[in-house]
């Protein structure tokens, strides 16, 4: 009998300890909530692709992608996004950053999770069927995005299905709303029955016209379903890509001709800065006009430094560093005091974008370099010593056009002036 005693003893002894190890297990993975990293200035959000050759069938590397990822974190950056599953690159991101944390308690970076989203023949030779999806594909990319998210709970925060896959301009790949709406709603269940975080935030990042902010042709009953369904609407905004597209807001007032290239330069982009705004208030009202309040967050915008085509020289004179920068710092303190999560696009340069023209302007939306070199809106970074002891390709971070600003407004030109029309 006092044998049978020592025994119980032992084992409520063990079952203790075995509580209380799960107990401070629990304590030790406690991280912020999407909701409570969302619109947070101390969370500043990036997307991030990390790719550094013209192909992405070379991976960026375990070690690589620390190096970016201590780059972003010293910028102040606690959150990214991905964009697919198909390729190492995702679930490498997320090994990075619990090898990180491990080492560096005070190490914090948060993840959106991207599974990409295709129509029926979607990058074949085939027309592509956007009536139809790409089952094995999309089934594929949330059954991995379910995987990662429950290995990763501490670090992957959201999960987006689809990125732009529901705008009509996607005409290699876009599906309806239905679609993305059956796998929210496929991951919202799993959500009920336990089968992912509680806590984790299921969206999709689209135009801002896709949901319901353009033309009255993306208004159905299917998109206010998801409106609906998820946790909060991702939204897209471009006023770069429309310097060519949509050019009236860029262009000059003729009240403007006699002003300076600087001066025209500026007020040229507090009008991209108001375009961007007015795409967000777009998606706001609708939401409102369906009677939905749900949170609404920018999910990508940038600004190309680079064009030989539509936005360079030859076009609307929309890419260079200045720009860049400052929308990158206009776009960043509106976000801020509204409250706004914005996923800049992005961290760093990718040539994989449009490999066959180097200077196309997919390639340069980075704030880095390929290289490591800062772009002009991160040179204030170097100056303060932010970057001190890192390194992107072995090679230490210093300013692209060797830090002389001179040299770099040589390559800024405003935009044209809007040209009067001629009275009859």
């Amino acid at each position: 009998m006092l044998n049978l005693n020592k025994y119980i003893s032992i084992w409520i002894l063990i079952c203790l300890n075995f509580s209380c190890k799960n107990q401070i297990t629990k304590v030790q993975f406690t991280t912020p909530t999407a909701a409570q990293i969302l619109g947070h200035p101390d969370f500043l959000a990036m997307s991030y692709g990390g790719y550094r050759q013209t192909s992405r069938d070379i991976q960026p590397t375990l070690a690589e992608i620390k190096d970016d990822l201590k780059l972003m974190h010293a910028m102040g950056v606690r959150i990214i996004r991905t964009y697919n599953l198909q390729l190492p690159q995702a679930s490498n991101i997320l090994k990075a950053i619990r090898e990180l944390r491990s080492k560096n308690k005070a190490f914090e970076m948060y993840v959106m999770l991207g599974a990409w989203m295709d129509c029926k023949n979607a990058w074949t030779d085939l027309p592509p069927d956007h009536s139809v999806e790409d089952f094995e594909n999309n089934s594929s990319e949330i059954s991995k995005a379910v995987e990662l998210a429950n290995l990763y709970p501490d670090i992957v925060k959201i999960v987006s299905v689809g990125n732009e896959a529901m705008v009509h301009w996607a005409t290699s790949y876009f599906v309806q709303p239905k679609v993305i709406l059956r796998w929210v709603n496929h991951l919202q269940e799993l959500k009920q029955h336990q089968k992912l975080p509680k806590d984790l935030w299921i969206t999709s990042s689209d135009n801002f016209a896709s949901w319901g902010g353009g033309g009255s042709e993306y208004h159905n009953n299917d998109l206010e379903a998801l409106i609906a369904a998820v946790d909060y609407v991702s939204i897209h905004t471009y006023p770069f890509h429309d310097t060519h597209y949509n050019s009236e807001f860029w262009l000059s007032p003729s009240q403007e001709n006699s002003l300076g290239p600087h001066q025209r330069t500026d007020l040229a982009m507090d009008r991209a800065m108001a375009y961007a705004i007015a795409q967000y208030e777009a998606v706001k009202s609708y939401l409102q006009r369906l009677g939905i309040d749900k949170p609404i967050h920018i999910g990508e915008t940038g600004w190309a430094t680079t064009s030989e085509g539509l936005y360079g020289p030859n076009g609307s004179f929309a890419a260079d560093e200045y720009k860049q920068a400052l929308y990158y710092k206009k776009m960043r303190q509106w976000s801020n005091k509204t409250n706004v999560a914005c996923f800049f696009f992005e961290a760093f340069d990718e040539p994989w974008k449009d490999a066959q023209n180097p200077n196309g302007s997919e390639n340069h939306f980075g704030l880095f370099t390929v290289d490591g070199k800062a772009k002009y809106a991160l040179w204030h970074n170097v100056d303060e010593g932010v970057f001190k002891s890192l390194s992107r390709n072995n090679v230490s971070i210093t300013k692209t056009f060797n830090g002389n600003q001179h040299e770099l407004m040589k390559h800024v030109f405003p935009p044209k002036i809007k040209l009067t029309p001629q009275l009859k």
